[in-house]
């Protein structure tokens, strides 16, 4: 199948562009009054959520400006400053939260939309202490705005995400068990094509289902979509 990382950057940024409108459509649709209510991640209200998602941007325009510059900016200044930005964030009124989400979106655009081909291929390192290109911040975002639009728990689902995602994260994750050293003979199989993806060591436990349904349950988001007896997949992120 055709990864995102195949994509042209043009192709990556509509994805992207694409995938933000959608999670902004579902924030949309949560009246303020719900702001407190809880999300399909634990212990985090809408507020943590969209607080997270806007300072993600935010975190995003750092490694651009780097890329452009060559001085150094990393994500966030301390390893610890994400968990208080977001739980600053939170405490937030419902109004100025959306208001966040909607200045740190368009910030992280221009700062897409200004890019040099220079500056996309120029190295930063992640907040996971990964070195990867400028262009990396496209398949991470990508991978925030459609996740997170499930996240909220309104109406979308695995099922609206675009297959090229579903079809790179669902092998980044079994890599990710991999290079942890955990998954220990898991083997993934999407019933539609009948591909296989083998975390380590001897297949013993096969976990069966629609690609949509193997990210949902490879992700944590639940196991519907896979077989009934599917064992709960080890932490990813």
């Amino acid at each position: 199948m055709t990864s995102f990382h195949d994509l042209s950057i043009e192709e990556r940024l509509q994805l992207t562009r694409r995938g933000t409108a959608h999670y902004s459509g579902q924030l949309a649709l949560i009246d303020n009054a719900d702001f407190g209510r809880d999300t399909l991640l634990e212990g985090w209200d809408v507020s943590h959520l969209a607080a997270h998602v806007a300072y993600n941007a935010n975190a995003l325009c750092n490694l651009m400006d780097w890329a452009k510059t060559g001085v150094e900016n990393p994500m966030y200044s301390s390893p610890d400053a994400r968990g208080k930005e977001i739980e600053f964030g939170s405490t937030l009124i419902p109004d100025a939260i959306r208001n966040l989400h909607d200045h740190t979106l368009v910030r992280l655009d221009v700062a897409w939309r200004d890019a040099t081909e220079d500056a996309w291929k120029a190295e930063v390192k992640t907040a996971q202490g990964r070195t990867v290109p400028a262009s990396e911040t496209l398949w991470m975002r990508t991978r925030e705005v459609w996740l997170h639009a499930v996240d909220l728990h309104v109406n979308a689902g695995f099922a609206d995400i675009p297959e090229v995602i579903l079809s790179t994260l669902v092998p980044e994750i079994a890599g990710k068990w991999r290079g942890s050293g955990v998954g220990e003979g898991l083997v993934l199989i999407n019933t539609d094509t009948d591909e296989r993806i083998e975390v380590t060591g001897t297949p013993t436990t096969e976990v069966r289902g629609s690609l949509a349904g193997l990210a949902r349950w490879a992700s944590g988001r639940g196991g519907r979509g896979v077989n009934e007896d599917a064992p709960t997949p080890p932490r990813w992120l």
